[in-house]
């Protein structure tokens, strides 16, 4: 006699010929006779359905007879197996799912996002911006990059500028600093570039536009990013790997500039470079305004560019000015 256990089939799943079968069985006094060996490969299929759901159960002792089972007590006992199987599964389900999370999580440090992004902060107002910078630079005690484009500096930024930048260069800071060869006219600026350089920061100047901006101990970078009439906007950038871009462009600008220590005397390649930017401007159609605004001159410091240049090189209009200016230079190399 077969003692092997069934696993039991879906409700849905069972014949009209097994149905049929237990009706019989229960008809007969819930005992059905008769039947073959109760060998797996030779009972009858309807036979075998009621045995693997559990309706039908071999009588011991008696080959080939067959009891039947209560639906109703079966249905309540296959319930509690199903639920349990089921709470093994859920448990299984969670257990697998944290897994996979936590794996999924250093699956997105490792390859997708090895390293995570900083931060950018916009700020509008010169007041706010000002704020916020005073606070930064009164933790800040390694290094200051600045470049102010636009020519010279009014006298109150300029005071305020001395008074922070030398209180941080006691602090064991060092200051670079990058201007347009205009600011070279300007007296307040001259006279903050002859006191900061005394105290160890150095000054170029270079003749190429660039953005202004302000890198702090390498960990937070200030773009100037307004244009116009909101030009008093700025963008605070954490971020390591766009701080590095920057500083990586500042360098390079850095190496191209020219020293600038606050003497009065202005380099000669220093106001030819912006002699000739000035008459490549010009024969652009460039209005006045805006060369002197590029090249953060006054409008009277352009003009007398100008004119200097018209009485040096002996001409009256600006194309051939333009002229013997390039005739010079190509003379020269």
């Amino acid at each position: 006699m077969s003692t092997e256990r069934r696993n039991p089939l879906p409700a849905s799943e069972l014949s009209a010929e097994a149905r049929s079968l237990y009706s019989q069985a229960v008809q007969d006094g819930g005992r059905l006779t008769g039947r073959r060996s109760p060998a797996a490969d030779q009972e009858e299929p309807p036979l075998r359905e009621l045995l693997d759901l559990g309706l039908l159960q071999p009588e011991i002792g008696l080959p080939g007879t067959y009891v039947v089972k209560d639906p109703q007590q079966l249905a309540e006992t296959m319930t509690l197996g199903f639920q349990l199987e089921a709470a093994k599964i859920l448990h299984r389900s969670i257990a697998t799912s944290q897994l996979l999370l936590e794996l999924h999580q250093e699956y997105q440090d490792h390859i997708v996002h090895p390293e995570s992004g900083g931060t950018v902060e916009y700020l509008q107002g010169r007041w706010s911006i000002n704020e916020n910078l005073t606070a930064i630079m009164a933790g800040a005690s390694h290094e200051m990059l600045t470049a102010q484009p636009g020519g010279g500096r009014g006298e109150d930024d300029i005071k305020i500028a001395i008074a922070r930048d030398l209180e941080f260069v006691e602090r064991g800071g060092t200051i670079r600093t990058i201007y347009q060869p205009s600011a070279r006219y300007s007296n307040p600026t001259i006279n903050y570039v002859h006191a900061v350089t005394q105290g160890g920061c150095q000054v170029r100047t270079l003749d190429e536009a660039f953005a202004k901006l302000i890198v702090i101990d390498r960990k937070v970078a200030v773009i100037a990013t307004g244009d116009g009439d909101d030009r008093d906007r700025a963008a605070f950038v954490r971020d390591d790997a766009v701080i590095s871009y920057i500083i990586s462009v500042f360098n390079s600008q850095w190496e191209r500039a020219i020293p600038f220590t606050g003497d009065h005397e202005i380099p000669p390649q220093v106001v030819s470079s912006m002699r000739r930017q000035i008459v490549r401007m010009m024969l652009e159609g460039i209005a006045h305004r805006t060369i002197a605004r590029r090249l953060g001159l006054s409008e009277r410091t352009l003009a007398r560019h100008i004119a200097e240049m018209r009485e040096e090189y002996g001409v009256e209009t600006l194309f051939q000015l333009g002229w013997k200016i390039a005739q010079a230079e190509g003379s020269a190399n």
